[in-house]
């Protein structure tokens, strides 16, 4: 199956599909962490020229988290132009779609998640909020809880580095999406 992880520069989710066997490529405005099919470009350029069975998008959560409510007054423009692009990826001619961000304006402007997960139910002892969007596929179903429950990652300290250590997906969640989803797309299941 052709599977498209917009937005995502780490390789985490692709990786954890092509292992499985799948045609996944990343595709984000940097290079990719590491070495795979990586678009660098755009999500728009190649999403509507090309056939996807599966989209995980990862949008920037910049403007859109509830994390950054003190500044929402001063983003006006820039939230409408995320809110804008989410709903663009929601809507695209994709036949399951998962949309992942932290808890965000996009309950409220657009609509509720249908998920919320967290890394400790999928092996990793930390919490962290995240939000999931779908369409034509299951909830994850937790894979490995455990204890632990730290906010490593919302407690990391300010540097140039931090947007990039916040916004990789645990490896436990990318390999549920893969095991969980992938099924779902060789059953040609839908929900």
């Amino acid at each position: 199956m052709r599977i498209l992880v917009a937005c995502e520069f780490s390789g985490i989710v692709r990786d954890a599909f092509r292992e499985r066997g799948h045609d996944a490529w990343s595709c984000d405005l940097l290079e990719t962490e590491q070495p795979g099919p990586h678009y660098e470009a755009d999500v728009r350029t190649i999403l509507y020229n090309q056939r996807w069975d599966l989209m995980i998008a990862h949008p920037p959560c910049t403007h859109l988290a509830v994390s950054g409510a003190r500044w929402f007054a001063e983003k006006a423009e820039e939230q409408a132009e995320a809110l804008a692009f989410v709903r663009m990826l929601l809507d695209a001619p994709i036949p399951r779609i998962a949309l992942e961000n932290p808890v965000s304006i996009i309950s409220s402007r657009i609509r509720k998640p249908d998920q919320v997960i967290q890394p400790w139910q999928f092996g990793h002892g930390e919490t962290k909020a995240t939000c999931l969007w779908l369409k034509g596929l299951p909830k994850l179903t937790p894979t490995n809880i455990v204890d632990g429950r730290e906010a490593r990652v919302h407690r990391m300290p300010p540097g140039p580095d931090r947007w990039r250590e916040r916004s990789r997906t645990f490896t436990g969640i990318a390999e549920a999406m893969a095991d969980q989803w992938g099924s779902a797309l060789d059953l040609g299941l839908a929900v």
